[in-house]
């Protein structure tokens, strides 16, 4: 396949799963209340997915409708990037488990773990592919079932993540479409956002509780939301300005940010410290949607659309950040949805 000059997203898709958690459901655990959620987070209800809402279901509900928007059959697709950190199996890769239930054959698949920024780093990984001309059409996919790792008693997560799917196909396009990204990772603040404990660890735990009688607690995600918040809100301006600057692109041309819905405070902080103007649309979908991580950006953006705050074509800035510490950052034009 020759090489192509420019890249875009054609098409977008979202799965949310079915149940709706209310903040009243959630503050008797954690000993707090729906005006201090409010307060702290900006989130009034996330969705938790059922058994049947799996890595693999809600990646392939998002992937038809992104595929139906773009106007792209699943045989047109040469790879599936897949954005995910809460796929529980190391293996097979859920990228190649939900191109076969597509109606895929012989198509290059992998995942992506980059915490909060796996979507955005996906993208940029699709957008290489297809200026390459190593693909046609690339899927890029960001889901989550973060609710599987929450402690439903800690107070600093269990309000916070949440449940989802979000998909774009990647093709081909007149004028560019997707910006350079500006990405990085600094892992020496690893302890700001991880897993409690690897399953090596956990693995021998159990043994020795089972040996004694007594049993183990599994494997959480953990946070140090002050650490995220003083790290996003000093660090996060200058991923912004460098996307910005590598697409050519000024702050006051922007249609739409639309940042990962971590927490509506670092997004007013974004926002102020960019200089958006009042004509940008925000995209706050945390409020009904919580932190859906790898999947939070390709939901708020379906949001926005869905709701005419933007519209296809809009000039978007992008900005994906969290665990890790990792981010990513683009200028795009927003795609079409069903």
């Amino acid at each position: 396949m020759p090489q192509v000059a420019h890249a875009a997203m054609l098409g977008l898709g979202v799965y949310r799963p079915r149940r709706i958690v209310p903040n009243a459901e959630i503050v008797d655990r954690i000993n707090s209340s729906d005006e201090w959620i409010r307060t702290r987070s900006g989130i009034a209800a996330r969705r938790w997915a059922a058994p049947d809402e799996t890595i693999v279901s809600m990646s392939t509900a998002a992937s038809r409708d992104a595929l139906a928007a773009a106007g792209i059959d699943a045989e047109q697709i040469d790879a599936v990037v897949l954005a995910t950190s809460s796929q529980m199996v190391l293996g097979p890769s859920a990228g190649a488990v939900v191109a076969t239930e597509l109606g895929m054959h012989d198509t290059a698949a992998f995942d992506v773990s980059a915490g909060c920024a796996g979507f955005c780093y996906a993208l940029a990984n699709a957008a290489s592919l297809v200026r390459s001309g190593e693909a046609r059409y690339v899927l890029v996919i960001g889901v989550e079932r973060l609710s599987d790792l929450l402690d439903p008693t800690d107070r600093t997560c269990a309000f916070i993540f949440a449940d989802g799917a979000g998909a774009a196909v990647v093709g081909a396009a007149e004028a560019e479409g997707i910006g350079p990204v500006a990405w990085g990772s600094d892992g020496s603040q690893t302890s700001a956002i991880k897993q409690d404990k690897d399953f090596q660890q956990y693995f021998a735990e159990v043994a020795a509780a089972e040996a004694a009688g007594g049993s183990s607690e599994r494997p959480y995600i953990r946070m140090n939301g002050q650490a995220v918040f003083r790290w996003a809100v000093t660090f996060l301006e200058k991923a912004c300005r460098d996307a910005l600057e590598r697409a050519g692109v000024a702050a006051e041309e922007l249609n739409a940010f639309v940042p990962h819905q971590a927490n509506s405070r670092i997004t007013d902080a974004l926002v102020r410290t960019l200089g958006l103007p009042e004509t940008v649309a925000i995209a706050r979908d945390i409020a009904e949607t919580g932190n859906t991580s790898a999947a939070s950006i390709p939901m708020a953006m379906e949001q926005l659309l869905r709701s005419g705050a933007a519209r296809p074509g809009d000039v978007t800035l992008l900005l994906g950040f969290g665990a890790g510490l990792a981010y990513a950052g683009q200028v795009v034009r927003m795609p079409a949805v069903v």
